[in-house]
């Protein structure tokens, strides 16, 4: 076995021993960088690069993996402008400085309630997207030609990083362990995110909760199948990214949001695989409703106590997250690790945990590299069990 492959299989074994139940050898560290902050830490133009993947990705991917350490492939992207551009995206846009945003937008009317109940589906296929999308709403030939030639698009793009992804992965010896293999969003986030809007839901939770009650009910099923529709298995987790709770009342939370989101990670565990749900915000006053979860359901925390965290769901659940991106931008070198040594003190004892920060850097501006550096050189030489 040659010593990249060794690498590979022992960095592997840390994330299967985490989700195992058992001691790792040490902490495994994840570095989780987007494709954005990657072009710009190579030097490029986020506006340019964005366009030529397949010109660029080898000289972004190989630089973002030479200069952070991580035991998985640090790279990390989903959303491509040539598919947006060709879909004419309203829900998806670019800004004067290259990054893509997602603006307030409602693709689902008050009067789709009742369609939307009736068949979710049929709802968003026939009068959301042609709302979110231009291109969609245009007669069924363009409609046809526009989502043809943006899925040969998504394919395309996918194509070009996954083949670097694949050649990274072998020349740095990263573990062969995905940290999310499919994913979906909660009902009310979906509801929110791309339906209703921000302001929309929260007018619709005071003025029809029954119909957003209802409408959430109908769409825990498609979310289970959107998740699952990859292969699952026990390390291939399902990622859920947490958005509106922070926002909500707790009575509220109690009854149109956690319900659905909790039989969203049954069934996704049903079919054989774990949940991996980004807590985003401030959640504290919910972690005995995540205690809830199925065992072993990876919580990856923006915000909180970490020993109350430990304390309450670290012997059921897997934890991740925590360390503040913001350090990384305003703390020494020394303060960086010393608070990645100080968290890791709390969060490492009984496994259950690996490193992550807090949230991904989004663009070079987020953090001073050096520190995540020195912060990614540590868990990896110093954090043995």
């Amino acid at each position: 076995m040659s010593d990249l492959a060794q690498l590979s299989q022992e960095r592997t074994q840390l994330f299967q021993d985490v989700y195992d139940g058992k001691i790792p050898k040490r902490v495994p560290m994840v570095n989780l960088l987007t494709h954005e902050f990657c072009i710009e830490y190579a030097g490029l133009d986020l506006t340019e690069a964005q366009w030529q993947l397949a010109k660029v990705f080898d000289e972004v991917g190989d630089k973002a993996c030479r200069d952070f350490p991580s035991d998985i492939l640090p790279l990390f992207g989903i959303r491509f402008p040539s598919v947006y551009r060709l879909l004419g995206a309203r829900n998806f846009v670019m800004s004067s400085t290259g990054f893509i945003q997602h603006p307030e937008v409602v693709g689902m009317d008050v009067e789709d309630y009742d369609a939307m109940i009736a068949s979710p589906y049929d709802c968003i296929v026939e009068r959301v997207l042609p709302r979110l999308y231009t291109e969609l709403a245009r007669d069924p030939v363009h409609k046809a030609a526009a989502m043809a030639k943006a899925y040969k698009a998504y394919n395309d793009e996918f194509a070009t990083v996954g083949a670097v992804y694949g050649k990274l992965a072998q020349k740095y010896g990263y573990a062969n362990f995905p940290l999310f293999a499919g994913m979906c969003q909660a009902p009310f986030d979906l509801l929110t995110d791309q339906l209703r809007s921000f302001k929309g839901i929260l007018a619709d939770i005071r003025r029809i909760p029954e119909k957003v009650e209802a409408a959430v009910e109908a769409l825990t099923p498609l979310m289970i199948k959107m998740a699952t529709t990859s292969p699952c298995g026990k390390y291939l987790a399902k990622f859920i990214p947490l958005h509106m709770g922070p926002y909500m009342r707790t009575e509220d939370f109690e009854k149109l949001y956690w319900p659905t989101l909790k039989r969203t990670v049954e069934g996704i565990r049903e079919k054989g695989s774990p949940s991996f749900l980004y807590v985003e915000g401030h959640m504290m006053r919910y972690l005995d409703y995540l205690y809830e979860l199925p065992e072993n359901t990876i919580l990856w925390f923006e915000y909180g106590d970490p020993k109350v965290i430990k304390e309450k769901l670290g012997k059921k659940h897997i934890i991740t997250g925590l360390y503040p991106l913001v350090s990384l931008k305003t703390d020494t070198k020394q303060q960086c690790v010393d608070r990645a040594k100080e968290l890791i003190d709390i969060m490492a004892p009984g496994g259950k945990y690996f490193f992550m920060l807090d949230k991904t850097p989004l663009t070079l501006d987020n953090i001073n590299p050096e520190n995540l550096q020195a912060v990614a050189d540590y868990v990896i030489n110093h954090t043995y069990y």
